[in-house]
């Protein structure tokens, strides 16, 4: 029995992303993997600009994503899931395969489910300038 239970906990913390996976941007934000197509960014500041720029950022460097790309949101702000923090926003790269209909729509500070714009855009913000591409 104590074999099982010890299997069962070690199979259950491997399944959690790992703080040595976590990601830190070049303005401090971390970046954290959900699951292998969902990435969670963890901001120092609250601010729309600050969080896509982490986005962009671990997309580029984190992920190896073209500048082309686009990050889409999954999730708009809410807890953490891979941290203790109160505020957080989750991406992917792939909206098809976590369920994410684009949005026609697109709002900076909102994070609506589906807002999306290319890793060029949301990179643009760590410049201190918006850049569309």
């Amino acid at each position: 029995m104590k074999r099982h239970l010890a299997t069962a906990l070690v199979t259950a913390t491997l399944a959690l992303p790992s703080t040595a996976d976590a990601f830190t941007t070049r303005h401090g934000a971390r970046v954290n993997p959900v699951n292998d197509a969902v990435f969670e960014v963890v901001p120092k500041s609250g601010s729309g600009t600050d969080i896509w720029c982490a986005a962009g950022d671990y997309a580029q460097r984190g992920l190896g994503a073209p500048w082309s790309a686009r990050i889409y949101v999954v999730r708009g702000r809410g807890p953490s899931v891979t941290t203790n923090r109160k505020t957080a926003v989750h991406f992917t790269l792939n909206p098809s395969r976590v369920g994410v209909q684009p949005a026609q729509s697109f709002s900076l500070n909102g994070f609506k489910v589906g807002d999306s714009m290319s890793v060029q855009q949301a990179f643009g913000y760590c410049m201190g300038t918006m850049r569309f591409f």
